[in-house]
């Protein structure tokens, strides 16, 4: 018998994120090469969004989003690890499409 596929809808507010990997090491803007290991408190990380509840109104399917990855929901789909979060807790979102951004491109 063959299983039934169910796909994922998020509700209300919510946005799902897939995490970006982190490069094995950065280098700071005057070339200073930081480790893999080296870990900032408090750093924001930016993810894909993959998924929008219906209230959603800031962002959408595709979107780089900035947030903070501690103390989020994790889930796990097909061994890929994605994060689920009210879209208040999102603090930027990277568009082809702004009326009032930054002047800052990724």
């Amino acid at each position: 018998m063959v299983e039934p596929k169910f796909e994922i809808q998020m509700l209300h507010d919510r946005v799902m994120i897939r995490l970006e990997q982190e490069a094995e090491e950065r280098r700071s803007g005057s070339g200073i090469v930081i480790p893999a290991t080296v870990k900032m408190a408090n750093r924001l990380a930016w993810g894909e969004v993959c998924g929008v509840g219906t209230n959603v109104r800031s962002v959408k399917v595709g979107d780089k989003v900035l947030f903070n990855p501690e103390d989020q929901f994790e889930v796990e789909v097909h061994a890929q690890t994605y994060l689920v979060m009210r879209e208040r807790d999102l603090h930027a979102v990277a568009t082809q499409e702004t009326d009032h951004g930054t002047g800052l491109y990724l």
